[in-house]
């Protein structure tokens, strides 16, 4: 799909510092984490390949890797949550939804065990829990700091606090699911994700090509919907909150 390139090396570069020039002048506070982000990007994509290559022949090197993705996940959304680094409770909903699914599949036989099939499928899985439950999260967080009358007001009537902030933050913290939702309604029409114009670009027809996406699409409408309520339970308890000031 890409010439490889010097120019291509140009255009990543300029399209680092356009999107990190906007944010800067649009005052969005994320300038500076624009350009880091994609640095990071690059060298960890270079790193990851030469990784996968090494391992995707061995089942227990890929179990290995598939943790490591739950595990920079897990820190990953904890730190979004909390603002601060003590946040690993985001690794429950994260590793609960995205392995129970992967398992799922290879116990069903429609993943092969093999490396080359479950580092993709797992990385896609986990990927989506992990922004499912940062949206959810914070949602969950901003609701439970904005509406902390109507909570109180809940604990005055006689509910438990985790009833309490059940009732008031989970309409919220349900909107994380609307980034799901709204790819899969639109898939063909508005966007051609990635898994199908890799399958496609692989010599595969159009129609295993549309099978797979809707495979992948389906798959993560279960794991972010999963991923949500664990979160929101989580949270309701009090195990995930913002660190004190």
């Amino acid at each position: 799909m890409l010439v490889i390139g010097p120019k291509l090396a140009v255009a990543l570069a300029l399209l680092t510092a356009f999107g990190a020039a906007v944010a800067t002048v649009g005052r969005l506070g994320h300038g500076r984490q624009i350009a880091v982000a994609a640095v990071r990007a690059a060298l960890q994509l270079a790193a990851v390949s030469l990784v996968i290559t090494a391992i995707v022949g061995s089942l227990w090197a890929t179990g290995t890797f598939v943790l490591l993705m739950c595990v920079v996940a897990a820190g990953t959304s904890g730190r979004r949550i909390t603002g601060g680094p003590y946040g690993w409770w985001a690794g429950v909903p994260i590793i609960t939804a995205s392995l129970t699914v992967v398992a799922a599949l290879l116990l069903a036989g429609l993943v092969p065990l093999r490396g080359i099939a479950i580092i993709p499928i797992a990385g896609i899985l986990t990927g989506g829990a992990m922004t499912a439950t940062s949206l959810a999260g914070r949602r969950f967080n901003d609701d439970l700091h904005s509406r902390r009358g109507e909570v109180e007001a809940a604990l005055a009537l006689g509910l438990p606090p985790r009833d309490a902030r059940l009732l008031v933050c989970r309409p919220a913290a349900g909107q994380a699911l609307v980034p799901a939702l709204d790819q899969t309604r639109t898939v063909g029409l508005v966007t051609l994700p990635g898994a199908f114009v890799g399958v496609l670009l692989g010599g595969a027809s159009p129609l295993t090509a549309g099978i797979t996406q809707l495979f992948v699409l389906v798959g993560l409408l279960a794991v972010e919907a999963t991923a949500t309520v664990l979160t929101i339970e989580v949270m309701a308890r009090g195990c995930l909150r913002p660190r004190s000031p």
